[in-house]
């Protein structure tokens, strides 16, 4: 178990416990040799990177890291990032204790930099630049963070890792250059194959039928061609849900195909259930009107008796 204090320049301050757990990366193995070189020292005088993991909503970026923690052997620890991050819930946040005497709690940054752990600071971009500016430091050649709160100034640890992950999409900060320029390189998380977004789906469902896991995967394939942002997290809440249904009612089962169908429109809505016509408007808000294959494209050959007319889809 790890120490539960340490004490900075007199002042003890109570430490965050480590993250537990077992995800494994699966998918480009590239992505995780890239992130842990960043993460190598090759002499004295060097110093690790802390780059900035990004791409879509649900494709694994937190995943990576977290593997990529485990790889080395370090104590695991994850800031979650919001728009109300404080720069003292950044470093060292003042409790009072029920003698009324004030104490000092460390967050998982501060604590993996005195641990010499790594810390992924998840979703990053959530974050304002106030909160940025206190880790400026951090991100630097000084590998320092300084706190108002406690009065101290907090030096790395030598095994001290750090990485950013950020989505891409619109409900986020724009970082500022000062911050950006720290946090390098850029590591790129895409789609993955057809056969990793299987893997993925048999690592956290492995009871899941094979016809369940073959729908889901044809459907974010599709989507992945059509630049769609349907995400391997979404097809995983997919089958969760078909699974369920099927399982629901023993003695009237409801059909692979129908509860899939069902979970579908529960999971993404409407307009998940027409490729073909959301592939269409997005082009068309692009100022492209060249138009994707149909759905049913992607389930049935031209001469399936069983393809539906895309008119019912």
């Amino acid at each position: 178990m790890p120490e539960k204090r340490a004490v900075i320049d007199g002042v003890s301050v109570t430490l965050s416990q480590p993250v537990s757990g077992n995800d494994r990366w699966i998918g480009c193995e590239d992505a995780l040799h890239q992130l842990l070189a960043c993460w190598l020292t090759v002499a004295p005088e060097d110093l690790p990177l802390s780059p900035r993991i990004v791409g879509l909503p649900g494709m694994g970026k937190t995943t990576l890291a977290m593997s990529a923690v485990r790889a080395r052997g370090q104590e695991l620890y994850v800031f979650q990032c919001t728009s109300d991050t404080r720069p003292e819930d950044l470093l060292i946040t003042p409790v009072l204790a029920e003698n009324g005497k004030i104490t000092y709690h460390a967050s998982p940054l501060v604590t993996a930099m005195i641990r010499g752990g790594a810390c992924v600071l998840d979703e990053g971009n959530r974050m304002n630049e106030k909160s940025w500016a206190s880790i400026a430091p951090l991100l630097d050649h000084r590998r320092t963070v300084e706190s108002v709160i406690a009065g101290v100034t907090i030096p790395a640890h030598e095994e001290f890792r750090c990485c950013v992950t950020m989505n891409e999409d619109e409900s986020t900060y724009e970082i500022p250059d000062y911050i950006l320029s720290r946090l390098q390189p850029t590591l790129q998380v895409g789609y993955p194959s057809a056969d990793d977004e299987l893997a993925m789906l048999k690592y956290h469902l492995p009871f899941a039928p094979e016809e369940l896991l073959a729908l889901t995967v044809r459907f974010l394939q599709s989507s992945h061609e059509l630049d769609l942002d349907f995400s391997p997290r979404d097809g995983l809440n997919i089958l969760r849900f078909a699974i369920k249904r099927t399982a629901q009612n023993p003695l009237h089962p409801l059909a692979h195909d129908e509860a899939w169908k069902e979970a579908l429109l529960a999971t993404l809505g409407e307009e998940a259930q027409d490729l073909e016509e959301l592939s269409r408007r997005r082009r068309r808000t692009l100022g492209d009107e060249s138009l994707p294959s149909g759905f049913a494209d992607f389930f049935f050959q031209d001469d399936d008796p069983l393809r539906p007319d895309d008119d019912l889809l």
